[in-house]
């Protein structure tokens, strides 16, 4: 039987399975099994109109069939890699072959189930695609907030983080910009406090993922 994902785990809070299918009938079923687990689920009978739709900004896993007109599921995958939107996607098909599947999973793909499947098989692939996910969702988010706390930084700040970034001492940096070794350390503990760091790890972490030059 399928399993019901625990609540209180992060992996699965406020997240999105996407079934991508032009067999309505499986797709329905689809559907109705990710809804009886809990799950958020939305549906497309292609790629065109998933595109059309554009990707939510939550975590989500694509249950993307191979094989269907216009586009197939290895097209979108394709062109979601090109575009640097990658989206973890378990590849459901009634026409596998080793080729195919390899070619799937090189891109990105993080299952290849054949028809028929299990559909514990599928639900525990999809609950591992969406782990993966939320971890680099989680992360972007933490960037895209670093970096509007970074706008606040002033110019000199900026430089002075930039030399930290190299590895810098405080008395190399003052030397590097021509400013007294105080001021230096007047601007590292601005910047400390704009951009919320917690401690001096912290500091430097957050100054790593800026990626400053």
């Amino acid at each position: 039987m399928p399993h019901d994902p625990d609540p209180e785990d992060p992996s699965h809070s406020k997240s999105l399975v996407v079934v991508i299918d032009d067999d309505a009938l499986l797709r329905e079923a689809l559907v109705d099994l990710f809804l009886s687990v809990g799950t958020d689920v939305a549906s497309y009978d292609s790629a065109a109109a998933f595109l059309n739709d554009g990707i939510h900004d939550r975590p989500c896993c694509l249950v993307l069939d191979v094989r269907m007109p216009e586009q197939s599921g290895l097209e979108l995958q394709a062109r979601l890699k090109a575009e640097d939107r990658q989206p973890p996607i378990v590849f459901i098909t009634a026409h596998a072959d080793v080729r195919m599947s390899v070619r799937a999973m090189k891109q990105g793909a993080v299952n290849f189930l054949p028809k028929p499947f299990r559909e514990q098989d599928l639900l525990d692939a999809v609950w591992e695609a969406i782990r993966y996910d939320r971890e680099r969702w989680i992360q972007r988010r933490h960037l895209a907030d670093l970096r509007r706390l970074a706008q606040d930084l002033t110019p000199r700040e900026v430089e002075v983080l930039k030399a930290m970034g190299r590895g810098l001492l405080n008395k190399q940096i003052a030397h590097e910009l021509g400013i007294a070794e105080i001021t230096v350390k007047m601007h590292r503990s601005s910047a400390f406090r704009k951009l919320g760091a917690s401690t001096s790890s912290d500091f430097i972490q957050k100054v790593s993922m800026l990626e400053l030059g």
